[in-house]
């Protein structure tokens, strides 16, 4: 099983950094380049425990198909995905948040299981981990940038 673990500094309050991650149309700007769109589930606005989205996205070439669920959530601190359906054998990916002075760091704990045996793993060791570490750094990034201005705004609900 492969494991990417990364840890972001955020300057902004952990409330907000917990909330712009649940950010459906967050995710859907942060990942224009891979043309990710719901096609089932929760569409827009912020996921919650339990709820279930299926996307489509391009990955290295080839269109893909992957529904996660939220497993996990308890408000600041984390929450979890896991996948449901889609081209991994097992995917799980915890998001933490923990106060660091005036902001938090946020850290994605994403373990990914290939199927296919021997093959799945090779795949995973010359290209699949890689990708998936570029991906969340570039995510990542996007949620630091919009969290420390003021389009978060765009992203959560005032009433929250």
């Amino acid at each position: 099983m492969a494991k990417i673990i990364l840890h972001t500094k955020i300057n902004a309050p952990i409330e907000r950094c917990f909330l712009l991650s649940l950010s459906v149309d967050l995710h859907k700007s942060s990942a224009a380049s891979t043309n990710e769109k719901v096609i089932a589930g929760v569409s827009s606005g912020l996921v919650k425990l339990n709820d279930v989205i299926t996307w489509e996205a391009k990955h290295l070439g080839v269109v893909q198909h992957f529904t996660s669920k939220i497993t996990a959530y308890e408000k600041p601190n984390y929450f979890t995905d896991e996948m449901q359906k889609g081209a991994f054998k097992k995917f799980q990916h915890l998001h933490s948040f923990k106060k660091n002075g005036e902001g938090c760091i946020m850290t994605d704990e994403l373990k990914m299981e290939a199927p296919l045996g021997i093959f799945g793993k090779i795949a995973m060791a010359l290209v699949v981990k890689s990708h998936m570490e570029k991906f969340l750094i570039k995510r990542n990034d996007f949620i630091k940038k919009i969290a420390e201005g003021e389009d978060w705004k765009k992203y959560i609900p005032e009433n929250l």
